[in-house]
């Protein structure tokens, strides 16, 4: 007989709530939940891409979310909060599918546009992006390694950003800070490696 470990528990007072780190664990970063917020995240994308025209401090947020770096933001963490190695490349490969699936098919219902070469961009991104999270999870662990794929990480969204997307502009300048802060400061307290 294999006994199960306890659920850690907290006791509680009145307007207390438990650690980040435990919400995020048990309620956020559950394959099922990243589905479903993938699944949101491409509808909304899809209909900011369709509505939203109106300028905020010179920008739109169809233009944030139609930007490489914001989705790699998402990725990072997604997968460096991630319990272990396998189940930051499940998380990270059902936020990636949902996103798309719906994103694509919010564009055939709302008859907008989109073209079948950023489709097959998108699915090859997808089905690779449980390989990003085994790297990405990795920069967390100790040793050269883990810098040279954080600093990988960085560079390549400032590449992606500058050459396909003509930036950076100042909202990609602020998410590269979030991804040094969350690839080279965070400390993350991990007991299950695998």
């Amino acid at each position: 007989m294999n006994p199960q470990k306890p659920e850690k528990q907290f006791i509680l007072t009145k307007g207390q709530f438990p650690p980040i780190e435990y919400c995020m664990k048990n309620k956020i970063l559950h394959p099922v939940t990243l589905f479903v917020i993938g699944v949101l995240l491409g509808v909304g994308s899809k209909l900011l891409d369709i509505y939203d025209t109106t300028l905020y401090l010179g920008f739109t947020f169809s233009e944030i979310f139609s930007q490489f770096s914001i989705w790699v933001l998402f990725g990072v963490f997604i997968s460096i909060f991630s319990e272990t190695k396998k189940k930051a490349m499940l998380n990270i490969f059902l936020f990636c599918a949902g996103m798309l699936l719906a994103y694509y098919l919010t564009a055939e219902l709302t008859n907008a546009v989109y073209g079948w070469t950023f489709i097959k961009g998108w699915a090859v991104f997808a089905c690779l992006s449980p390989v990003f999270a085994y790297f990405t999870w990795l920069t967390k662990e100790k040793g050269f390694l883990p810098k040279i794929i954080s600093s990988g990480i960085v560079l390549s969204t400032l590449v992606v950003d500058i050459l396909l997307f003509g930036g950076p502009r100042w909202w990609d300048i602020f998410i590269v800070i979030l991804l040094i802060y969350l690839l080279f400061i965070k400390k993350i307290n991990r007991q299950i490696k695998n």
